[in-house]
């Protein structure tokens, strides 16, 4: 999962931010579902996307310098969701198990509220959950001596994408229509 997928597009620059940042991981998610919705993704696609980019942002920020990016790229087959903060060390992943991560273990039932709170605490799933959302389609690369990203993958499927309707506020208030096109293609816009 440290291999790069190979592109040539351009990235866009969605978002910048520091540790300083108050709830980066928030600010991602808006960020994100937005340029989605406009790439023309609905539904469950955007929901997946947003949830474990919103774990690599936690990441980064928790474990990492910044300043942190978080760019799109977008190919011919798939969009491409890069963070990027300036620590070159690629974490050590964790084995994803064979079976499902989160299904219940005979030996941590029962014990009440205080068991409870302490699975719940627990550390480390945050990989696992990207893992499980992008089926696998994510990984780290070191970019420069001082930097790396953590990226996932989107594959292009025209029957997720709709049409969208860019529509104008005019002075009188009322929303015009300009143009009702497949802007699946147009991240730069």
């Amino acid at each position: 999962m440290t291999a790069r997928r190979a592109s040539s597009a351009a990235s866009s620059v969605l978002w910048c931010w520091t540790s300083c940042t108050p709830d980066a991981p928030s600010q991602a998610r808006a960020a994100l579902r937005c340029a989605l919705d406009q790439l023309g993704f609905d539904g469950e696609v955007i929901s997946d996307a947003v949830l474990a980019v919103s774990e690599l942002v936690a990441n980064a920020t928790e474990h990492a310098v910044g300043p942190y990016e978080m760019r799109l790229r977008r190919t011919a087959a798939e969009v491409i969701c890069e963070i990027e903060d300036h620590d070159p060390r690629i974490p050590k992943l964790p084995a994803v198990p064979a079976a499902r991560p989160f299904s219940p273990a005979e030996e941590h039932r029962g014990g009440g509220l205080d068991a409870l709170c302490a699975l719940l605490s627990e550390r480390g799933r945050g990989l696992h959950i990207v893992h499980e959302l992008t089926k696998g389609a994510w990984g780290f690369t070191r970019e420069t001596r001082s930097t790396k990203t953590a990226w996932l993958v989107l594959p292009v499927d025209a029957s997720l994408l709709r049409t969208a309707t860019v529509t104008r506020s005019d002075d009188g208030g009322r929303d015009e229509a300009l143009e009702s096109v497949d802007r699946s293609y147009d991240v730069d816009r």
